[in-house]
This record gives structure tokens, sequence and C-alpha cells, in this order.
């Protein structure tokens, strides 16, 4: 298999954390894929041509894949500020699963797949017009999502709420609203995210926010399904970003 990974910057970085590429050979490849915050719009192309549109929803837990032989996938992902912002919609129905979108959503029919670089440069210039013609965004859930990408998790609740005044209370009904799960999910699954990168290292204490190494444990299974040990050894590239995670 081939992958590949952009990362945003600027303005549209608010919104989207990054670009993928994901080609197979002649084998069917199987995967798991971990929670990680946010959620994908996938191209599937055979043969140059587009075959499927998929939108998910965010991962809560670990779920199973499997990608077809000589396919490629192109994904963008997207920061979950991007629900109300670019689909204009919830995505809670779709948690944990994902919803088939038509072939020619975003105008994809008239993009160029062949060149990895000029769909990113396609869809960035796209998305950058939509967002910066909205007549207004939220400032609460701008700082919301952008403090909350930018410490991975690692803030209270309380304090997230101080900052951006905004109610504990009021921030729960949204998550929950918006996307199905409460805040507290989405921070332990930031947090546990994060970690990832030191678990492919052979770094199996915690390096995050953590009580102890009992902690880290219990909720790094918790979202993973799988104690820090089983993700490090990673038999037979089970875990799709921990086999990518060092070529991003």
């Amino acid at each position: 298999m081939n992958y590949q990974e952009k990362h945003t910057k600027g303005f549209i970085s608010n919104f989207i954390k990054s670009f993928w590429e994901f080609e197979t050979c002649e084998n069917e490849c199987n995967y798991e894929i971990l929670p990680d915050g946010f959620f994908d719009l996938i191209i599937e192309i055979k043969n140059g041509q587009i075959t499927k549109v998929s939108l998910t929803g965010v991962w809560t837990k670990q779920i199973q894949i499997s990608i077809p032989k000589n396919t490629k996938l192109i994904g963008v992902r997207f920061k979950l500020i991007s629900a109300e912002y670019v689909f204009k919609q919830s995505i809670k129905e779709i948690k944990n699963t994902k919803t088939e979108l038509p072939l020619t959503f975003f105008g994809f029919e008239n993009f160029e797949f062949c060149s990895f670089e000029k769909f990113t440069d396609s869809i960035t210039e796209k998305l950058q017009y939509g967002l910066k013609n909205l007549k207004e965004i939220d400032s609460r859930k701008f700082e919301l999502f952008k403090i909350l990408y930018e410490r991975k998790g690692e803030i209270s609740v309380q304090e997230l709420s101080e900052r951006i005044f905004w109610s504990s209370r009021q921030i729960n009904r949204y998550f929950n609203s918006r996307f199905g799960f409460s805040l507290k999910t989405f921070c332990n699954i930031l947090k546990c995210h994060s970690s990832l990168k030191h678990i492919a290292n052979g770094k199996l204490f915690p390096e995050n926010d953590y009580y102890d190494q009992a902690h880290f444990i219990k909720q790094v299974k918790q979202i993973t399904g799988s104690t820090p040990t089983n993700l490090y050894l990673n038999k037979n590239d089970r875990f799709l970003q921990l086999t990518t995670i060092q070529e991003t």
C-alpha cells in the first residue's frame, strides 16, 4: 500500500486537519481505525473514475475497515467545527459509521485526481471561498475547537468554559446534539490520539495528562480497544494510524 498525508496551513487549518491519499495494490487491505477526534470525507477511485463518496461520523471506538485491491482513496480530515460551517448539519446520526454522498458532491467530477497536489489545491480553494463568505462564525465555537485541538484535550471543562464564556451545560448540549457524545469524551479521544506517536515509538508510559500508569492503560483501552503494549506491537500492521504515523 502507498500512503501520503498533507497538513493544512493558515485559515483553512481551523476547519481541516489534513488531506490524505491511500492506495492499495494487488491485495485487499484490512485494518482497524482508532478514534482521532476528526471526521472524514472520502473519495474512492478505481481506474481513474470516482466510484464512491462517503462522509464518516466521528469514531468513538475502534472500527474495522476493508479496502479493495487496486483502489485509491483520497480523504479530507475535518475538524468538528466543519460539521456546522462546511456541511451545515449535525453528524450525530453517523457516529461510528458513514453515509454515502452523490458522486457529484462538491463538484468532485470536475477535480483532478491523478495529482494529489492538484486535488488538495482545488479543494482548499473551494472550501476557503465558502468559509470566507460565511456571514458569521460563532466566536465561542471557533475558540472552543481552536483551544481543544491545540491543547489536545488537556483542559478542564471549567477552564474551557471560563475562557470562551460559554457554560459547561451549553457546551455539552452542543456536543451531544451535533456529534453524539460529551465534551469529556471528546477530550479523552484527543488525549488518547496524541499518545499514539509516543506508543508507536515504544514509550508506553503516560506523557499526557493522565493520573498514573493504570489510568493511562485504562483510558487507552477504553478508547482503542487495546492496551498500549498491543498497540505498540501492531501485529500484522493491524492499526492503520500506527502503521502510517511515522510517514505523516
